[in-house]
């Protein structure tokens, strides 16, 4: 049994021990949302796009709360997000042993504060995604393990709105210099837009994706 909803796209092109890609959407949205990029990505790929736990009405769904008290700016809660992360941990490995997918090839792609999960997923669970696909997020220091693991070898997609309001680019600007100072292997990328994907975005992690299947 897995802790989280989800919806599948079974692999187009059937095999033994199929290519894994989780999609974790942002702060608000629901599974639906990354779900809509799935019959565009590649045949080989089992997708699963989870829904985060805790229900804000309408159909909004977040990781963990966002506090926008104006007179305290905005802030996360870390207990909420560090469950998140084990939420999240777990039911990828209840979906690799369900679907019996290819261990060496999972893939984790993260929008928002999917993305933030992500990277720190990638850093409290080494090596239970190969790669992270974080698409307008950033690396939160707040949640991250304190000793940082020696034997991580993830690779990372890093792409961003250069006109971000809701995540300064300069953040995912940041992450990129903190993965190379860990000599972690990542791309990064900017791109005309705000808080969003832009269609060439999609194009380049996509490609980037292919490489690794």
């Amino acid at each position: 049994m897995t802790n989280l909803e989800y919806i599948v796209r079974p692999p187009v092109v059937k095999s033994q021990n199929p290519p894994l890609l989780i999609l974790l959407h942002g702060y608000g949205s629901n599974k639906e949302d990354l779900f809509s990029f799935a019959e565009e990505l590649p045949d080989e790929l089992l997708i699963v796009s989870a829904q985060a736990p805790n229900n804000m009405g309408f159909g909004s769904y977040a990781w963990y709360a966002i506090n926008f008290d104006a007179s305290q700016g905005k802030f996360s809660d870390l207990i909420q997000a560090k469950s998140a992360i084990d939420k999240i941990a777990l039911f990828i490995d209840a979906i690799k042993n369900k679907y019996n997918t290819n261990k060496e090839k999972t893939f984790l792609l993260g929008f928002s504060q999917g993305a933030i999960l992500s990277y720190s997923i990638s850093f409290f669970y080494p090596n239970k995604v190969n790669h992270v696909i974080a698409l307008s997020g950033y690396v939160n220091k707040d949640l991250l393990p304190e000793k940082l693991p020696e034997s991580n070898t993830t690779d990372y997609y890093i792409s961003h709105g250069i006109v971000d309001q809701v995540i300064p680019v300069a953040w995912a600007k940041e992450s990129k210099s903190f993965l190379d100072t860990l000599n972690l292997e990542s791309v990064y990328s900017e791109y005309n837009v705000g808080h969003g994907v832009a269609p060439q975005n999609f194009y380049s992690f996509k490609e980037w994706i292919e490489k690794r299947l």
